[in-house]
């Protein structure tokens, strides 16, 4: 690629305070050469350049959840019922062959770029999104799916994901990573939990596992009761045994929380859970729209935070929350927590990119980092980030992955 300059009115970098008149440059390797005021970034006579004028120029934003193989789903489940919404949605994904979820992958990818975010951690079972990823030249972690609550078939299953992530790895290149998901106590086994974080641990593959999402969830680990005990006892598999450990626990116990390991939700985590969240180093994906959407309530993200554990933003599925706006998560965990604007996209850029490991390259715009961004049109006279939260996917203009445009408003 050619090296290119950018500058708007404001450049938020993250690691530092908002810039005004600012200016980015950008290398032929895709990274970040210089960012500071327009006066003080280089402008190379035979470098193309652009001013956005009454815009901001920031990190590209990191979503880290959701489920892209879903896209086309929305307003397609409508059971309040936790466990009945997941079993509709499970009948659903059957009337799907493998190229339509390429196709439904794609298109949410697509759907991202447009609302400025650049990099993605996807969890699903039909290997699609890793595909799209790839072919886009993109950057984020597929977590492919396990499921298995029968002991039993604690073999079986963890083969059957060992001959995915095999068939997978060809698409895990450039900066696309894959990665496992057993994907909740409620449908995995201990034996198939343990399983898959052994062979996690001895390949290096990241985790992620939905954990303590609901009260459903809780119930069922802690006394044995509610509707997925029903489930299991109506399929004839025996329940968890010891019962009274919280989902946060029970993960502990099965070795599957680690420094690699992505909690998705953890609404119902206990003072304990977060302790045990922060001793382990595990890092968090908060979702407040569909945590309120399923009715789950509000993660406690001002104690994971005041913890020090690493905390981003995820939007879930379409299918939860209709439609994948990673500043309105912002904008909802700002009810949760006392954050400024400024911290608020942090959480949705430099955070999601630690709490995915990938800090050391994305999140911030930093001389020597990718450069990953986006440029949002300011309306009115707000401060820029009171001016970024409250814009929409309408105020993208341009999102650069790696410095090249992966979406451009006409």
């Amino acid at each position: 690629m050619r090296a290119r300059r950018l500058a708007a009115r404001w450049v938020i970098s993250i690691e530092s305070a908002p810039i005004e008149r600012g200016a980015l440059l950008i290398g032929p390797d895709g990274r970040v050469q210089a960012v500071g005021p327009d006066s003080n970034v280089p402008h190379p006579p035979d470098v193309a350049a652009e001013d956005f004028g009454e815009a901001v120029i920031l990190p590209g934003l990191i979503n880290t959840h959701t489920h892209l193989e879903l896209t086309g789903f929305a307003g397609q489940v409508r059971e309040q019922e936790f466990a009945a919404w997941i079993r509709r949605l499970r009948a659903l994904k059957t009337t799907r062959v493998p190229a339509d979820y390429v196709e439904a992958a794609r298109r949410g990818l697509q759907a991202c770029f447009a609302a400025g975010v650049t990099t993605i951690a996807d969890t699903g079972d039909s290997g699609a999104v890793i595909q799209a990823l790839s072919e886009a030249g993109g950057s984020g972690v597929a977590y492919q799916e396990a499921f298995g609550p029968h002991a039993s078939d604690a073999e079986e299953s963890l083969a059957r994901l060992r001959e995915k992530v095999d068939g997978s790895r060809q698409w895990a290149t450039g900066r696309v990573r894959i990665g496992v998901s057993p994907h909740a106590p409620y449908t995995v086994s201990r034996q198939l939990f343990s399983g898959v974080a052994r062979w996690a641990q001895e390949e290096g593959l990241p985790l992620a596992v939905h954990v303590a999402e609901s009260q459903a969830e809780s119930e069922f680990l802690t006394a044995g009761t509610g509707p997925f005990a029903e489930a299991w006892r109506a399929r004839g598999i025996p329940l968890p045994q010891p019962l009274g450990r919280t989902p946060v626990r029970w993960l502990a116990e099965q070795g599957v929380l680690t420094d690699r390991t992505l909690c998705i939700h953890a609404v119902q985590a206990s003072p304990a859970d977060v302790e045990l969240l922060a001793e382990y180093g595990a890092a968090v994906a908060h979702c407040p729209l569909s945590n309120h959407a399923h009715g789950h309530g509000a993660a406690p993200l001002a104690s994971l935070l005041q913890a020090g554990i690493r905390v981003g933003l995820g939007t879930d599925s379409e299918v939860s929350v209709g439609r994948l706006d990673l500043l309105a998560e912002a904008r909802a965990a700002g009810g949760l927590a006392p954050l400024t604007p400024h911290d608020l996209i942090a959480l949705c850029t430099l955070g999601g990119a630690r709490a995915l490991g990938l800090d050391a390259q994305t999140g911030s715009l930093r001389k020597g980092k990718w450069a990953d961004c986006a440029v949002i049109r300011l309306r009115g006279e707000q401060a820029p980030g009171e001016g970024v939260l409250a814009s929409s996917s309408a105020d993208v203009l341009l999102t650069c992955l790696g410095g090249k445009d992966v979406y451009r408003a006409r």
